[in-house]
């Protein structure tokens, strides 16, 4: 009667150790190219900080996830262009005080995304919309708060391109 429980035992620690056996830390897909060249951000609104944001940040988070590495033109197995296409401002809550101004926006950045085998000049995907969203609370003056929600939106979308980059699609 003792034999069986410790053999059972046994078999169930077996069998869960070889479960967890084949596990990855990760998403687990691989890109079909090893390196990308990201061409400077190009922009088509009033937002003249926009584009040198929205490049530092994005080059930071293809770094940081290190599935693809980053080359100069010449090298690269891919080339990443992006261009910001749309940049929209919703009033989401007005003052308690003035109903007639708003208290907190929704500010949504859009961008248009191309990425091609330089070699061939195939499209992988082509003119790919981005879109990412934040709330803009002004109380401590409008201008002030896009031009501090301008650097989080331009963080939370290079993540989006980086993950669309990278991902199996």
């Amino acid at each position: 009667m003792r034999r069986p429980l410790p053999l059972l035992a046994c078999l169930t620690l077996a069998s869960l150790l070889g479960g967890c056996a084949h596990y990855r830390l990760g998403t687990g897909s691989e890109p079909t190219f090893r390196s990308v060249h990201i061409a400077p951000v190009d922009s088509r609104l009033a937002l003249p900080q926009a584009p040198a944001l929205l490049s530092t940040r994005l080059r930071e988070a293809v770094l940081r996830d290190a599935r693809v590495e980053l080359r100069p033109d010449s090298g690269a197995e891919a080339a990443l262009t992006v261009t910001l296409v749309d940049y929209r401002r919703e009033i989401a809550a007005a003052r308690a005080d003035d109903t007639g101004l708003a208290r907190k926006f929704n500010v949504t950045l859009t961008a248009a995304c191309t990425l091609r085998d330089p070699r061939t000049g195939r499209a992988i995907w082509m003119d790919r919309r981005i879109s990412v969203r934040r709330e803009v609370f002004t109380d401590s003056g409008q201008l002030q708060a896009e031009y501090q929600a301008l650097a989080l939106l331009t963080e939370a979308l290079a993540a989006r391109i980086t993950s669309d980059l990278v991902e199996t699609w």
